[in-house]
């Protein structure tokens, strides 16, 4: 699960310049915002685990699908898609390591329809006068952990997310300007695709 931690930790950057705002976001407002997000693209800096800390490029394209490209010296690709998660290491010759998408806290903002009034699905929220937070789980498997969502307002906008694995290891995302819209081919979120460009 190392690299579902690396992923958390990229989102959880963006925190760092996050523009004031006058009132706490709704969970109805948050849930339409994360519906509205089809397309989008923007730098990131994960804090791992263990503390180190990694640099890349997230596109999102929902529902179901993120590529996590990681930055030189990481040598690490993330893809979400077809309801897996897949970690590649160009070190490794085995092929990637593939979990569920269903079991891990990122599924919760990649749903097709995101619903953070459902019941138990948000254990925690607040507010700093600046950001608002909240904490998601899966309200039918909470041991698959939880995601930590940071929204400032005036636009609405994800600035970061802090993931709980099912082991307890959290790993902080931060983004930069996340660009949304635009066309990203499905190629790009392939396992398949990447599995035969890499076996070639």
């Amino acid at each position: 699960m190392k690299q579902i931690r690396l992923l958390a930790a990229a989102l959880a950057l963006a925190a760092t310049t996050l523009p004031a705002a006058a009132q706490q976001l709704s969970l109805g407002a948050l849930s339409n915002y994360l519906n509205s997000l089809t397309t989008a693209q923007a730098e990131f800096t994960q804090i791992n685990a263990d503390g180190t800390i990694s640099t890349g490029t997230i596109f999102i394209k929902r529902p179901g699908r993120a590529r996590f490209e990681y930055n030189p010296p990481e040598q690490t690709l993330v893809l979400a898609s077809a309801g897996q998660l897949a970690i590649f290491d160009a070190k490794s010759n085995t092929g990637p390591e593939q979990y569920p998408l269903e079991r891990t806290p990122l599924n919760l903002i990649l749903a097709r329809n995101v619903d953070l009034t459902r019941n138990n699905m948000v254990v925690g929220q607040s507010y700093d006068g600046t950001a608002t937070t909240v904490t998601a789980q899966d309200p039918e498997n909470p041991q698959y952990g939880n995601i930590q969502l940071t929204f400032t307002a005036n636009p609405t906008e994800l600035r970061q997310w802090v993931i709980t694995d099912d082991a307890g290891q959290q790993t902080t995302v931060i983004l930069g300007e996340l660009r949304r819209g635009g066309s990203i081919s499905d190629r790009n979120f392939s396992i398949v695709a990447e599995v035969d460009s890499r076996n070639r």
